[in-house]
C-alpha cells in the first residue's frame, strides 16, 4: 500500500495571498484532518496578531475552515484546510497522472509534479 503525503496549510492575505504550512508529512487524510482539527484553536499567523477573540466556520466541505481573529486594532481571517501532494495519492489515477515526461508532446490532464529542465 502506498503512503500519501498531506498537510495542513494557512491561506490568508497580508499584503499579498501567502500560504503558510502549519504541518506536513501526514500519511493520511484522516491524520491530516485531526491535525486540521487540533490547530484550528491554538494557530496563530506569522504576523503579529494579539488575540482577544477567535471565531471558527465550519466550510460545507466539514474539511476546511475560516478562523476569524479579533485582535486589539485589526480582525485577522485566514483558511485552514488539508491538501495532498498529488504524486504520492494513494489514488493510483491521481499520482500516475501526476507523473510527466519532459519530453512528451501532449500535456497529460490534471494536476502534475515536475522539476523543470535545468534545476
Amino acid at each position: 500500500m502506498s503512503v500519501g503525503n498531506w498537510v495542513v496549510i494557512a491561506e490568508y492575505y497580508s499584503d499579498t495571498y501567502r500560504t503558510e504550512f502549519i504541518c506536513r508529512g501526514q500519511e493520511t487524510k484522516d491524520r491530516a484532518l485531526k491535525a486540521l482539527r487540533a490547530v484550528l484553536h491554538t494557530y496563530v499567523p506569522s504576523k503579529y496578531v494579539v488575540e482577544k477573540r477567535r471565531q471558527v466556520y465550519r466550510f460545507a466541505d466539514q474539511e476546511s475552515y475560516l478562523v476569524v481573529i479579533k485582535g486589539r486594532l485589526t480582525e485577522w481571517e485566514c483558511t485552514l484546510r488539508v491538501a495532498e501532494l498529488v504524486s504520492d495519492s494513494t489514488e493510483s489515477a491521481v499520482a500516475e497522472g501526476a507523473q510527466r515526461e519532459d519530453d512528451a508532446a501532449e500535456p497529460a490532464d490534471g494536476p502534475q509534479d515536475r522539476i523543470p529542465p535545468g534545476c
